[in-house]
Parts: C-alpha cells; sequence; structure tokens
C-alpha cells in the first residue's frame, strides 16, 4: 500500500487521474494477499492482534520508503515515535 497511496508523490507532473488508477491498480496486488492472510491468521492471532502487525509492518516498510524512495530524513521524533509504537505491539502482544 505504501507504493500505492505514496509512489506518486515522486510523480507530481503525472495527472490526478491517471495516479488514482495506477494506485488502485497496485492496491488490488495487495489486497489479494492481505485478505487470504487474515483469513488464514485469524484465530491463532485475535483481529486486534492481525491489525497490529499490519500497522507495524506498514509503518517499518513506509520507514524505508520515504528514505530510500523519496529521498527523506530521519528526523529523532520519528525515532521515538518508533519506538513507542514498539512499547504498543510488546502491551498488545503480552499475555496478561
Amino acid at each position: 500500500m505504501t507504493f500505492a497511496w505514496y509512489g506518486h508523490l515522486k510523480y507530481r507532473s503525472a495527472s490526478l487521474i491517471t495516479v488514482i488508477l495506477v494506485s488502485w491498480g497496485i492496491a488490488f496486488f495487495e489486497y489479494c494477499c492481505q485478505v487470504p492472510a487474515n483469513r488464514i491468521g485469524y484465530g491463532h492471532f485475535s483481529a486486534v492482534e492481525l491489525k497490529t502487525i499490519q500497522e507495524a509492518l506498514s509503518l517499518t516498510v513506509f520507514l524505508f520508503f520515504s528514505v530510500f524512495y523519496l529521498g527523506e530524513g530521519i528526523k529523532w521524533n520519528y525515532l521515538v515515535g518508533f519506538a513507542l509504537i514498539v512499547l504498543a505491539i510488546v502491551v498488545i502482544f503480552k499475555e496478561w
């Protein structure tokens, strides 16, 4: 979804309709993988755990995407935010 939602930012001269159609084309294939993965994983993981895994992976991919594809830098507050997300993951997956 990272490329579907943000990849077009590098191509600001492309028409909006073009980037919408390309983005939907990319997203379609990811959905074709994500939906079966959720079906298979549900039962072993709760819905909240599945969503947590998905968001953690998405944010990790986005961090690398923004640095290496869009050429943006990493700021200290981004790292603190990611550390807090890791803490949230620990809280969600810990057996209390």
